[in-house]
């Protein structure tokens, strides 16, 4: 029995609770898997038998689901060893083999941490990054709720000080989830991001999550920013901060491989959270952004509820895009 028909099996039998978060992500990957079902149901119709051409439709298929060009080359180069290795001839018995070697890509060998790592001494520092317009901000308001639901004492930090409606933005994810905010606007967010963290050894806080400015166009002030945010945490929390997470907006495909590349030249990224993962049909990004910047997914975004952020499980997310096929 192969990996995929095993992980359908375990599916089958799991408790209620994982079956409703199973339904997160086969609910939310619909869109890719709609293009991954159709368009290799396609392929395998056209071609019966595995040749040149059936890998190069197949090249063209991964590519256009957003897995990125160089990662699609090498898949492909895998996919054709173990095809020659196997003696497969038949297109049909090579689609277990794609789901295997895909899940294969994003394991690559390592033990993957989805996990928030949370400091046993300390409160647990856990910083935002990533550009304007990728749900930054709606990210940490739903990780507060996904907290709170875990009795967790979360504080909020409003550390993007200088663009418009962003504080405000935070306090009303306050509000809703019930979590103070420390802000102070026009002002200097090492500064904010100090008090913040002060109150939070002073008081007992389990997590402080910290909202952070998202200018990307000059990367040397940002880098100094974030390195004076840094510092001003280690005077206070020596090891903090725990994690650097890195919000991308999955509908834009290849750029948020960019803009990965990007932060990680300027600042140590712990985590990738992946926003919209449900609106685009190019799902496909979560195995790009492992394999071109190594950084793992740590949560994903599937609805636009606030119980629609989930804990990144590659198990679940292969299960969801090739379900049907």
């Amino acid at each position: 029995m192969g990996f995929f028909n095993k992980l359908k099996s375990i599916f089958k039998s799991s408790s209620n609770e994982e079956k409703k978060e199973l339904k997160s992500y086969d609910d939310g990957l619909k869109k890719t898997r709609n293009y991954f079902t159709d368009k290799i149901s396609i392929l395998n119709g056209k071609y019966k038998k595995v040749n040149d051409e059936y890998f190069e439709e197949l090249e063209e298929i991964l590519i256009m689901a957003d897995i990125g060009v160089n990662t699609v080359i090498n898949f492909i180069d895998k996919l054709k060893k173990r095809v020659k290795k196997e003696n497969i001839t038949d297109s049909e018995d090579l689609k277990d083999i794609i789901v295997d070697e895909m899940f294969i890509i994003y394991i690559n060998n390592q033990i993957v941490v989805n996990k928030i790592n949370y400091s046993s001494e300390y409160p647990t520092v856990i910083l935002f990054v990533g550009v304007n317009g990728v749900g930054k901000t709606t990210t940490i308001g739903k990780i507060a709720y996904k907290l709170k639901q875990e009795n967790k004492k979360v504080l909020l930090v409003a550390g993007d000080t200088f663009r418009a409606g962003a504080v405000e933005q935070l306090k009303e994810w306050g509000n809703r989830t019930d979590c103070p905010v420390i802000y102070k606007e026009n002002t200097d967010p090492a500064s904010v991001v100090y008090d913040g963290v002060k109150k939070a050894v002073d008081e007992d806080y389990d997590v402080v999550l910290v909202d952070t400015a998202g200018r990307l166009q000059n990367k040397t002030n940002l880098m100094e920013e974030l390195a004076k945010i840094n510092r001003v945490i280690k005077k206070i929390i020596p090891e903090g901060p725990s994690e650097t997470l890195l919000v991308l907006d999955a509908t834009t495909g290849q750029n948020g491989i960019s803009q990965a590349k990007s932060f990680k030249e300027i600042t140590d990224v712990t985590g990738i959270v992946l926003t919209k993962l449900d609106g685009t049909a190019k799902g496909g990004i979560v195995l790009a952004i492992k394999d071109s910047v190594d950084i793992p997914v740590k949560f994903v975004g599937l609805g636009e509820q606030k119980e629609d952020l989930k804990v990144f499980d590659i198990e679940k997310y292969i299960y969801g895009l090739f379900k049907d096929m």
